[in-house]
Formats: structure tokens, sequence, C-alpha cells
């Protein structure tokens, strides 16, 4: 740490490695996920002063995000595997008197130029990519899960245990998998001050128990 501080002359970023608690969730895994985060805002040296103060800390989403806020997710879409040019692009499935497929495109392109172009619906992997959703809306941050979790607990996940951010919209992925938030790299211009107001939490249960 004091040779980091001896050269920040010569430093340009700053980036601190940060791992989740998977025992504070529903989740059965114990090893927890690592993400190196680079800090931004403010001098070299302001960036230092405050990565080391959240040394062996915990840091929530209260922390950095706030109601009402904008934020970007990043998360990795649902897998499907390998899926054909119908299910994966949405085109037309030929007719039934068709002569070699039916299920697949008419023709690859012309014979000038001697390739396929890139625009030609081709089957392959489906899912399974990381993906970014723009401008979500956070709606609540919470401290206690029971206030959002159903009766019996979320479908493929169980019962929210520790903190809460309800967003607005749908994110991409599993009901396991990590998500990353991130301030917006394009935020809306007209943008509420003032957080919106939840007035009813919906907690039936969503395969009626």
């Amino acid at each position: 740490m004091k040779r980091i501080e001896q050269d920040l002359a010569k430093v340009a970023k700053i980036r601190v490695v940060a791992v989740t608690q998977p025992q504070e969730t529903s989740l059965s895994r114990k090893k927890p996920d690592i993400a190196e985060i680079e800090l931004g805002g403010g001098t070299v040296q302001q960036q230092f002063e405050f990565a080391k103060g959240l040394i062996g800390k915990t840091v929530t989403a209260a922390e950095i995000f706030k109601e009402g806020q904008y934020v970007d997710v990043a998360s990795v879409s649902t897998g499907k595997g390998w899926q054909g040019p119908v299910k994966r692009w949405g085109v037309t499935i030929l007719q039934a008197k068709g002569r070699k497929t039916k299920r697949g495109i008419a023709t690859l392109g012309p014979w000038n130029p001697h390739h396929v172009m890139y625009s030609v619906a081709r089957a392959g992997q489906m899912g399974y990519h990381q993906r970014t959703e723009y401008n979500k809306r956070i709606l609540k941050i919470g401290k206690d899960g029971k206030e959002v979790t159903p009766k019996g607990g979320f479908l493929r996940y169980g019962f929210v245990r520790g903190s809460y951010v309800i967003l607005a919209g749908s994110i991409a992925g599993t009901e396991k998998r990590a998500i990353r938030l991130r301030f917006p790299a394009r935020p809306p211009r007209n943008v509420a001050e003032e957080p919106p107001q939840i007035t009813h939490v919906s907690l039936e249960s969503p395969q009626g128990r």
C-alpha cells in the first residue's frame, strides 16, 4: 500500500477487486464472484483514499445508488443452445412443398460476391451472451427481503434474505446468475428528482399457494 501511495504520480486509474457474499443469499453455492471495478470521479489521490477506506468492508447498493436513479444493467442472457434460423432470427417458414428445407432460408445469396454475407440468417448459438440494458430505473432499495418475497419464495430462487433492489423492466439472465449495475453511460435528460412512490407490493404466491 505504501509503495502504491509513493508512486501515485505515475498511476492513471484506480481499480478495486470486489467479491460477492453468496452466504447472504438463498443460493447453495459457496464460491463468490470476483469483479474488478474501476473508480471514477475526482483525482487519483481522492480515488486512492476512497479505495483505501473500503478495504475489508461490505458495500451495499444503498451506499452507491439511490431510489429513482437510472442504471445500466449488464448480465449474461439465458442460454438456449444451438438453434436454427427460424427460432434464432424469426425468418419465415417455407412452403410445405419445398424441395430441400422448410425451416431454413431460401438462398444463401447471389453468385457475386462469392461468400455468404453477414446479413444472412444462419443457425448458431442462441443465448448465453453478455447483454447491457440501458437506463433501468431503481424503484426501491430495501434492507429486509421479507418486504418483497412472495409466499413460498420466488420461482427457481427462493427467499430474499438480505437487502434488495427493485428495477423497472426486465433483466436478461437466469434467476441465480449475477448481474452488474453501473452508472448510466447515456442517462435520460429529463429525470425526476424525487423517487417514485410505491403504494403496494403484491406478495401473492406465483404458484397459487
